[in-house]
């Protein structure tokens, strides 16, 4: 199973002079994450450029070494990468937390997350706080990583906008809560990443109809679906990376 195409793209949106979203990808370790930081201009953008590096290097070190001691956690149930990811995570969220905890709090940062690798036929993804993940195969959308937000807890039109709030975050809380998920790949599947600023103004079926479509390439279906979101009346930044397989 080969990574066939690719696409990511990230902007303010249509409101926001400052971009707190973030993508990254590192096709020799076959890793890939998108973010969505919080705490204003020059905190949570520099945040998520420096969760972006840290993740991606304490990841490299230890994918390259198969027998490397997980420092922060091990579960045997799971994949390398897995484990892998989650150490990666856990160091980035501490040195973020510790930061955080020597600033006051309008100086302090923090990032949603997700974060993928795959191991030959499986793909593990670990999601932290507001943003999500799908699956598509076969003409069929379900979502493996589900946002942890305040969407059940705030049910007044006038609140809809606190509404994709992330509950977790790196860097947020003393222990950092997260979902892991494995997905067996087949020929066909795509992986679609959303920060809240995409899915909190669209739902499945417009999701679906978009991988559907007949586009040149990856880009273009995604470049429309975040037009289709901004016209909804997205207000937040905006980051969406798809994986075709």
């Amino acid at each position: 199973m080969r990574l066939k195409s690719y696409a990511a793209q990230t902007h303010q949106g249509p409101y926001l002079e400052v971009n707190e979203d973030g993508y990254e990808f590192d096709f020799e370790n076959e890793l890939f994450m998108v973010l969505d930081g919080f705490g204003g201009s020059g905190v949570g953008d520099k945040a998520v450029e420096k969760l972006k590096h840290e993740i991606k290097l304490f990841y490299s070190q230890m994918s390259d070494d198969p027998n490397a001691t997980m420092p922060l956690y091990y579960n045997p149930k799971n994949l390398l990468e897995g484990n892998a990811i989650l150490n990666s995570m856990f160091n980035a969220h501490q040195n973020l937390y510790k930061m955080n905890s020597e600033k006051p709090v309008n100086q302090r940062a923090g990032s949603s997350a997700i974060v993928a690798a795959r191991s030959e036929s499986i793909m593990v993804l670990v999601g932290v706080g507001n943003c999500c993940a799908y699956h598509y195969r076969q003409g069929c959308l379900s979502k493996i990583i589900v946002e942890d937000n305040l969407k059940y807890l705030s049910k007044n039109q006038f609140e809809s906008r606190f509404r994709t709030a992330p509950m977790g975050a790196i860097g947020m809380y003393p222990e950092l809560s997260y979902q892991m998920r494995e997905v067996r790949l087949l020929e066909g599947d795509k992986l679609l990443l959303l920060t809240d600023g995409v899915y909190s103004q669209l739902n499945d079926e417009e999701i679906l109809h978009h991988l559907n479509r007949s586009a040149p390439n990856p880009q273009d279906r995604l470049n429309s679906l975040l037009k289709l979101s901004n016209s909804h009346g997205n207000t937040d930044n905006i980051t969406a990376m798809i994986l075709e397989f």
